[in-house]
């Protein structure tokens, strides 16, 4: 029997050491924090899992709130008019909803991580309530066939050096605000539609809302992406829960009112249901080297961490968390040496590179032919499908996103298939 250690008890961290002990591991799991306190504590993230990441879960037959979770059926996107914020309402130069081949969910982390924690101990495994330092890992280095870290923040990810050469941004590209809620009203054009709603203000950020299930029941997310310096990065310093809703719903008022009115009577789910924040995306180095000279190799976020403005975030984890599982499945009684670790976290990085070119693509200002597929999508139900199944599968945008002249063609195909549906 093998012995592993996963560092960090996150989506991936707990995803993988749970898919371990399914096939037979010794598997030791450290967290900072008990399940009880990830329960009542902060919330930690946002969070929509799409299809093939449900799937992963389903697989591992870790999907506890399936049943209890919103459904998300579609993503809608809508971009403000240029320039119809300031002064005067905002106008909608883009406003559709596409529809999801698979249904998405989103459940908090607190209740999925903490009901997860719990089940890997009720299965035998054995739970450390420890902030693992790298003097930790020098001595369990020794005493494991393989550690694994997937602990995002602190000391352990700085023995990952940052890979220049795929990670363009040095410094934050937005500043994060996010405020869970009971009360938000229905969007009324889709009244009995679940779904993630995107809404660009150019040159100023963007908010999604989607549905999710949290501590106290069903609730939406509130999540503000603001370009740092501007208008919405006003976050920083506030510390009380009621003044970041405040802020939240008055800039809501100020740049989105068609989302400002369905949230009048909003209220905050939990005085833990605000978070603020900001990272720079970075890739780095899977391979880390530790005081003594072992090794240990670094797992979704801690090596690849996107900015979460394509909702990214969660799913990769549990593709990664799938991708490494099946990686050590095959590698059997053989040593888990350095090869087979950039071995391992190549294989990851087949499908996690499409996630981080969409990603940096989304924070730069958008080039005309994007505009025109997200303006055609408005009036072709097929442009509006395919694209929200990128979140899902984001490679598929390689096909008619990126390339104007891609781009070109697919909308004139899809618009000749729509007349010729129509006659």
């Amino acid at each position: 029997m093998r012995k592993i250690l996963v560092v960090g008890a996150g989506q991936s961290g707990l995803q993988l050491a749970l898919g371990l002990q399914s096939h037979g591991y010794e598997v030791t799991l450290m967290s900072n924090r008990t399940a009880d306190e990830v329960r009542t504590g902060r919330v930690m993230s946002t969070q929509c899992m799409f299809h093939t990441a449900l799937q992963h879960e389903r697989d591992l037959r870790l999907n506890f709130w399936e049943s209890q979770a919103p459904k998300i059926r579609g993503l809608g996107v809508s971009v403000a008019a240029p320039g119809s914020h300031d002064p005067g309402p905002t106008q909608r130069a883009i406003d559709w909803l596409g529809r999801l081949d698979g249904f998405a969910q989103s459940v908090d982390q607190r209740v999925k991580m903490a009901g997860w924690m719990e089940t890997f101990a009720q299965r035998g495994g054995q739970l450390v309530i420890h902030g693992a330092a790298v003097g930790d890992l020098d001595y369990f280095s020794r005493t494991y066939d393989l550690v694994l870290v997937s602990a995002g923040k602190g000391e352990l990810v700085r023995m990952f050096g940052r890979d220049a050469s795929r990670s363009p941004y040095a410094a934050p590209q937005r500043a994060l605000a996010v405020a869970y809620v009971h009360g938000l009203a229905p969007r009324p054009e889709h009244p009995d539609t679940e779904a993630v709603r995107c809404n660009i203000v150019p040159g100023v950020g963007e908010m999604f809302i989607m549905p999710t299930l949290t501590t106290s029941g069903r609730a939406d997310i509130l999540f503000w992406e603001g370009i740092p310096g501007g208008p919405l990065d006003v976050f920083k310093d506030v510390k009380d829960p009621a003044e970041h809703l405040s802020l939240t719903l008055d800039l809501m008022e100020r740049f989105l009112p068609w989302e400002y009115a369905r949230a009048t009577e909003v209220e905050l789910t939990d005085a833990g249901g605000t978070l603020a924040g900001r990272y720079a995306p970075t890739v780095r180095n899977p391979v880390g080297t530790l005081p003594g000279g072992g090794l240990v190799l670094g797992v979704a976020d801690v090596v690849v961490a996107n900015d979460p403005i394509t909702g990214q975030g969660s799913n990769s984890a549990s593709k990664c968390a799938a991708s490494y599982l099946a990686s050590i499945l095959e590698r059997g009684d053989r040593p888990f040496d350095e090869a087979w670790m950039r071995d391992t976290f190549d294989r990851y990085w087949a499908t996690a590179r499409h996630v981080t070119k969409w990603t940096n693509a989304m924070l730069a200002p958008p080039p005309p032919h994007v505009l025109d597929v997200l303006g055609a999508a408005g009036g072709l139900q097929s442009v509006a499908d395919r694209f929200v199944n990128c979140f899902d599968d984001p490679a598929d945008l390689e096909n008619f996103f990126y390339d104007p002249e891609k781009a070109g063609a697919y909308l004139a195909e899809a618009s000749e298939a729509s007349g010729a549906a129509g006659a």
